[in-house]
């Protein structure tokens, strides 16, 4: 699937959920990392969130559009800009950056996350699997409908400056993650604290500004 920036779309257009389905999502999310996709039935999300299947039905629709909800739930927690901000200095710009890579990592290294990429990658061969179409959808790309708007925003302020927004987002990501989540879903133990997330950010967002920063405005 071919990564798209929707950099004109509401970069906050997933991440409209009530606290109580919000309360929902992380029970299935729970139920999925205990008991893998076979627990994902309306019946036990209904009994661990305490909701009737009537209201999952009503908020989420089928099972697909339940899974549709809890990615998309996940790659909201990662922040950038909401609609029409605008960063007032290079260093506002920057800590938005910062924040972004740490929310990233810190949403990737999750149980629940590794959990869906799991499963998703797991089913990837079966003709019938949308889980893996799911993850990219809603969950990649929309990450990277955000991230678009973000550095969108750094570049009319005159921070930075790129050709293609795909290729930007891409080096973005890549100097965040490196080969970090490929080492976690496989089991890899490496340090995943606030404080090494927060130096991981810091010097991606340092390098990424290497490579697009603007000398006037971006050489933060």
């Amino acid at each position: 699937m071919t990564l798209t920036l929707a950099i004109d779309s509401d970069p906050q257009a997933y991440s409209a959920f009530t606290e109580r389905q919000n309360d929902v999502l992380e029970s299935a999310l729970r139920l999925l990392v205990k008991g893998g996709d076979k627990a994902l039935t309306t019946a036990g999300i209904a009994r661990a969130a305490n909701c009737s299947k009537e209201s999952l039905y009503r908020w989420f629709g089928d099972r697909d559009g339940l899974l549709a909800a809890v990615v998309s739930y996940q790659a909201s927690k990662v922040r950038a800009l909401g609609p029409g901000v605008m960063p007032e200095t290079a260093a506002a710009f920057r800590a938005h950056l910062v924040r972004f890579a740490n929310d990233l990592l810190n949403v990737l290294s999750g149980d629940m996350s590794l959990a869906l990429n799991r499963l998703a990658i797991g089913q990837a061969s079966r003709s019938d699997a949308h889980l893996g179409g799911l993850v990219l959808d809603r969950g990649r790309n929309m990450i990277g409908s955000r991230a678009g708007a973000l550095l969108e925003a750094g570049r009319a302020c005159g921070f930075i400056e790129y050709d293609d927004a795909n290729d930007a987002f891409r080096t973005l990501y890549g100097l965040i993650i490196r080969d970090f989540h490929v080492r976690l879903l496989l089991g890899d133990t490496l340090d995943a604290d606030e404080a090494a997330f927060d130096k991981q950010a810091q010097v991606a967002i340092d390098q990424f500004f290497k490579l697009y920063g603007l000398p006037a405005k971006g050489g933060v």
